[in-house]
């Protein structure tokens, strides 16, 4: 018992001794500002990345002239949802939105473009399928855009339905995904119809204008852009059957992960700064002011997470000051400010009312 008693007091003298040395311990909490990740020293340079940075400015592949994604205005400016995302990473890698150069790329080029080194990454409505990613030697980076197929259709028809189209004569653009989705979808129904397959998709939205077929079909958003500019917009439909998934993002070469991570993170980077209520316009002010430390993290304010993309603490604060958030690119180019009046639907962040589909990887 005696020797037992020693112990504890012991034990407790000790205690004691090591509070007085440590008087007010700081306890781990949640708010510690975590520690930042180091840089994998052992990775290589993106040869892209680098070639971008010597070159002094991005080669970003663009669709020839779609309203709302990629064209020009009356003055020769790039305009659209993926010209923006061109500037948002020429802004993450120089800190100047402009320093792009938009080559304007049909479908049926666009990939070769982009293998022969003709471009950087390919900001151009392009639909994430398997035997692309997996099988000619690209890589997509992620979806800024969920789409689907439909077809566009006089008002004078009356309509209802894509499967009342039977025998009829279908618009489809070559070299794009829309030709075997519409086969799939009347083969699938036995539905008999006649395609009537075009170069490019002005020449088959022309043919449509002409009336030489029954329907358009391609990406919904495509079909509103079309409609937009044809004779008398209000005389045609969209119909409401969606007859495939396009998930729309940019590609980049296969080989080179790091210029990948580099694309992948600014379109992350503006999801993000939705998500978070930073704005083009307050984004200065909350890199300074924030106290959320993932507005500090995304901003540059903490931490050193641009170095794991080999660009600037600022890179993603850049970003944003050049074109805004994804909701504010959205609005401006496709949503309730552009012509084209789409609403959000799936395109919305995955915490709204009604939910959507667009989520921003976390930075930390």
């Amino acid at each position: 018992m005696r020797v037992l008693t020693i112990g504890v007091m012991a034990a407790a003298l000790l205690t004691a001794a090591c509070g007085r040395g440590n008087p007010d311990p700081t306890p781990e909490t949640a708010s510690q500002t975590l520690p930042t990740p180091s840089v994998a020293t052992d990775r290589p340079d993106s040869p892209t990345l680098v070639a971008v940075k010597r070159r002094g400015r991005l080669n970003c592949g663009v669709h020839q002239g779609l309203v709302g994604f990629a064209y020009t205005d009356n003055r020769g400016q790039w305009r659209g949802f993926d010209a923006d995302f061109c500037r948002a990473m020429a802004a993450a890698i120089f800190g100047d939105g402009n320093a792009v150069r938009f080559v304007p790329l049909s479908a049926s080029d666009r990939f070769a473009a982009l293998k022969e080194g003709r471009v950087d990454v390919l900001w151009r409505n392009s639909s994430w399928t398997m035997s692309r990613d997996a099988g000619e030697g690209f890589v997509f980076a992620g979806i800024n855009y969920y789409d689907g197929q439909g077809f566009l259709v006089r008002r004078s028809l009356s309509l209802a339905s894509a499967t009342e189209l039977n025998g009829a004569r279908i618009c489809v653009q070559a070299g794009s995904t829309a030709q075997a989705n519409a086969d799939d979808f009347f083969r699938s129904r036995g539905i008999a119809y006649r395609p009537v397959v075009l170069p490019s998709e002005e020449a088959a939205r022309d043919a449509y204008g002409r009336e030489d077929c029954d329907a358009l079909s391609a990406d919904i958003s495509a079909l509103a852009a079309a409609r937009t500019v044809l004779a008398d917009s209000q005389a045609h439909t969209i119909l409401s059957d969606v007859v495939s998934k396009e998930p729309l993002g940019p590609v980049v070469r296969a080989g080179d992960e790091r210029w990948a991570d580099v694309v992948r993170w600014t379109l992350n980077a503006v999801v993000l700064a939705e998500e978070f209520g930073v704005t083009q316009e307050n984004a200065e002010t909350l890199s300074k002011t924030s106290n959320d430390p993932r507005i500090k993290r995304l901003l540059g304010s903490e931490g050193e997470y641009g170095a794991l993309l080999g660009l600037s603490d600022d890179w993603a604060k850049d970003a944003i000051l050049s074109v805004g958030n994804y909701g504010q690119i959205f609005d401006r180019n496709l949503g309730s400010q552009s012509p084209l009046d789409l609403a959000r639907g799936l395109n919305a962040q995955w915490n709204a009312r009604p939910a959507g589909l667009i989520y921003g990887l976390p930075i930390r």
